[in-house]
C-alpha cells in the first residue's frame, strides 16, 4: 500500500501542517480526526489497516489531516469568539489547500467527508457547510451541536453564541437553510451516520436526522449496539460505509 507523508506551512493557521496519504487511486476520503487525535490516528488505530483491502485495489485514498481542536474548539483559555475563529481559519486550510492538494494528487469525481467523534462534527459540518465539494459523508459517533450540554460534556463556548457558531452548527444552522441550489447538492450526497444506542450524543443524532428529512435530505441513520465510541467500532463501521 503506498503510504505517503507530506507537511507544509499553512499561512492560514500560522503553523505547519501534516497529512498522511493512503493509497493510489479511488475516491478521495478526507479523514478528520478525533479531538485527541493526530494526522497518524487513523493508522494507529487500524482502521487503514482494515480498510486495507479497498486502498490497495484502488478502491479508496484516504488523505489523514492534523487536528488543531486543541488550539481552537477546546482552548478554553481564548474567549469563546477567537476559539470559533480559529475554527474557521482551519476550515480555510482544508478549502483552500487540502481540497486542492487533493484534487492535484488524484481526479476522481467522488470526494468523501470521515470522521469520527469530533472528526465526525468536522467532517459533517463543511459537507453540509459545502455541499458541493462532497458526494458522500461518513460521520460516526458524531456531536453536532457543540453548544449543547449531555453527561460531561459541556458547552463549548461557556454559553456565549454568535453568527460564527451558528454557522458552525449544523443542527442550527440546517433549520434556516433555504437556499435551492446547497439543498440540491445535499439531497444528492451519500451521508451516512453512525451512532452507538448507549451513546450521549444518540438524541442529538436523532435530531440531525429529523432535520435533513424535513428538508428532504436523504440519509442512512444506523444504530449499534452499546456505546460503540471507540476504534474497536469505527473499525468496523469503515468497513461497512467507507
Amino acid at each position: 500500500m503506498r503510504r505517503e507523508y507530506h507537511r507544509w506551512y499553512s499561512a492560514r493557521v500560522g503553523r505547519m501542517m501534516e497529512l498522511l496519504v493512503f493509497g493510489h487511486a479511488g475516491a478521495k476520503v478526507l479523514v478528520f480526526p478525533t479531538r485527541d487525535g493526530r494526522f497518524y490516528e487513523y493508522e494507529k488505530l487500524r482502521v487503514v489497516q482494515q480498510l486495507a483491502h479497498k486502498i490497495e485495489a484502488g478502491q479508496l485514498q484516504l488523505f489523514c489531516v492534523d487536528s488543531l481542536d486543541h488550539e481552537s474548539l477546546y482552548c478554553f483559555w481564548k474567549h469563546p469568539a477567537e476559539r470559533i475563529r480559529y475554527h474557521i481559519r482551519f476550515e480555510e486550510y482544508i478549502l483552500h489547500e487540502v481540497l486542492p492538494f487533493m484534487q492535484h494528487k488524484n481526479h476522481h469525481p467522488c470526494t468523501i467527508a470521515h470522521g469520527c467523534s469530533l472528526g465526525a462534527f468536522h467532517a459533517a459540518n463543511i459537507a453540509f457547510r459545502h455541499p458541493h465539494l462532497f458526494q458522500k459523508l461518513a460521520a460516526f459517533s458524531g456531536r453536532y451541536d457543540l453548544t449543547m450540554q449531555v453527561e460531561s460534556f459541556t458547552n463549548l463556548f461557556d454559553g456565549y453564541y454568535d453568527n460564527d457558531i451558528y454557522f458552525h452548527t449544523p443542527t442550527h444552522f440546517l433549520p434556516d437553510l433555504h437556499c435551492d441550489w446547497r439543498l440540491h447538492h445535499l439531497r444528492q450526497m451519500d451521508i451516512v451516520l453512525v451512532i452507538g444506542k448507549e451513546d450521549p450524543f444518540l438524541g442529538n443524532n436523532h435530531h440531525l436526522s429529523h432535520i435533513l428529512h424535513s428538508k428532504g435530505i436523504r440519509h442512512q441513520l444506523h444504530e449499534w449496539d452499546e456505546r460503540a465510541h471507540r476504534g474497536y467500532y469505527w473499525r468496523r463501521m469503515a468497513t461497512l460505509y467507507l
